[in-house]
């Protein structure tokens, strides 16, 4: 089973293209052109579930055309309209990094730590909708942390063992 750690968001099913089963999507990053992968993995209803590439092409800087295997119709199309679309982390090509990576989910899952190894929290989303990058961390206490996504901040990656490790700004976490 395909885990919500195990992969990162590149892009979204749009709309249907055609009759005959093609679909528009958007995408975040051109990572997957690299990394040559045969199938996308499409969450749907809360499952992650992969669709192999028939074919695709791009349209633009952030746009293409793309064809699943047995997905045929306009009907069968529209069942995937604003599907998320992900990659698998372990199809990242070799010398790509996760900064490489545009997607702003692909630290979704990882524990941040403080500079003395101690456990903030998970990460349980990023958002990223103003110009400041923030960690939503949820703590041990089930507790709700934002924090800058700042490389300020961070300390060190381990993609390994899916850690980030921060200085976290004094104060910040007397707010949980």
């Amino acid at each position: 089973m395909i885990k919500k750690e195990d992969v990162f968001q590149v892009g979204k099913l749009i709309r249907p293209h055609g009759l005959r089963g093609e679909l528009l999507f958007e995408f975040s990053t051109d990572i997957f052109d690299e990394a040559g992968a045969d199938y996308f993995i499409c969450e749907i209803d809360g499952i992650f579930v992969p669709y192999f590439i028939e074919y695709y092409r791009l349209k633009g800087d952030d746009s293409g055309i793309i064809k699943f295997d047995g997905i045929n119709s306009d009907r069968e199309a529209k069942e995937l309209i604003k599907v998320n679309l992900y990659l698998e982390r372990k199809t990242l090509p070799d010398g790509f990094s996760p900064e490489d990576v545009h997607g702003t989910d692909f630290y979704a899952g990882y524990q941040i730590t403080d500079q003395d190894g101690n456990i903030i929290g998970k990460i349980a989303a990023i958002d990223d909708s103003t110009e400041n990058i923030l960690f939503c961390v949820l703590s041990p206490s089930d507790n709700e942390i934002l924090i800058p996504a700042s490389d300020d901040y961070i300390l060190g990656i381990d993609d390994e063992a899916r850690v980030i490790q921060m200085e976290i700004p004094e104060g910040l976490l007397d707010l949980d």
